[in-house]
């Protein structure tokens, strides 16, 4: 497969823009964040585009305002500051409002994990996960590459509840192809399967994961990419994770906190697995240290390296 870079962003912007042609029910909002590809979509359609400003709590008023009137509403925003600076708003005025009358949010966030890597610990994402996924009625929504985040705009109009939509902040390389058959509704892909151990990760890290688990035999480590961390076929992902002896999730985000690896282990419980597991995130602890994400990674044994070393051990 040829290797293409691109952003998760622009591709998800894209399609809306081609989708607000035929469709006049979508409003796109943001919080004062850019990209050349939303300027198009802000000339074209002046009419259905609302720049709010500097204030995240507002963006999560409007788009329910505008929601509760029967649009399809998309809300953009730099994640951290999307998900903690408006918790309160999205858990009154999106979480408890869906259980009562259909509304269609989808917020948009962008810089998930340390995709910010340079900005510090202000603009890393670590806690998005968690905080979103305890929320009852939002879906979590965690591409890998672009070409998931443009396949899901088609699903996030289908689907009428509210949705957080975790995009990284870098261009990244494509995992899947256009053609290739992907049910959202399962949430998570098999990318590659094995017999003892299996990589467990959702955006960035399943790069990370599909990289590290390239340094063995093919036939003994597997790697699963989990896209729609709510609702998740848990039934289904039970059925594939059974076989394995060891499972390893890679996240960056905070371990033991409600994450992509506590996800992993209520499934364990809830349908008796006889598989260990093994967790590899960021601990208790923000970083506060200076240089890129590989950097970082390094320093927090998150690497490469240390995911092929973690392997080693659990052979």
């Amino acid at each position: 497969m040829k290797t293409e870079i691109n952003n998760m962003r622009d591709v998800f912007i894209e399609n809306i823009f081609n989708l607000m042609h035929k469709d006049r029910n979508i409003f796109f909002l943001c919080a004062d964040f850019g990209s050349p590809k939303l300027d198009n979509l802000r000339k074209k359609f002046s009419d259905r585009f609302i720049n709010v400003g500097i204030a995240e709590q507002n963006l999560i008023n409007v788009s329910t305002g505008l929601a509760l009137e029967g649009f399809t509403v998309y809300a953009y925003a730099i994640a951290p500051f999307l998900t903690m600076r408006a918790y309160e708003q999205i858990r009154i005025n999106l979480s408890l409002h869906s259980q009562l009358k259909e509304i269609n949010i989808n917020l948009i966030g962008v810089g998930a994990g340390l995709s910010y890597d340079v900005s510090g610990p202000t603009h890393h994402c670590l806690e998005d996960i968690t905080i979103m996924r305890v929320l009852p009625n939002i879906m979590v929504f965690s591409p890998s590459d672009w070409v998931l985040s443009g396949k899901f705009v088609e699903y996030s109009i289908k689907v009428k509840r509210p949705k957080y939509i975790r995009l990284d902040g870098k261009p990244l390389p494509r995992i899947y192809s256009e053609t290739d058959k992907i049910r959202i509704e399962d949430g998570f892909s098999q990318i590659r399967k094995g017999k003892k151990i299996c990589l467990v990760s959702t955006g960035y890290m399943t790069h990370k994961a599909i990289k590290a688990a390239g340094a063995f035999d093919r036939e003994k480590i597997g790697v699963i990419d989990v896209f729609l961390l709510k609702p998740l076929n848990e039934r289904f992902f039970a059925k594939v994770l059974r076989k394995y002896e060891c499972v390893i999730t890679l996240e960056e985000g905070f371990i033991n906190k409600g994450g992509i690896d506590s996800l992993v282990s209520s499934v364990i419980d809830n349908y008796s697995l006889n598989t260990r597991l093994k967790r590899m995130g960021f601990n208790d602890a923000y970083v506060f240290d200076i240089g890129n994400r590989e950097h970082l990674h390094a320093l927090n044994k998150l690497d490469e390296q240390s995911i092929i070393e973690n392997i080693k051990k659990n052979i």
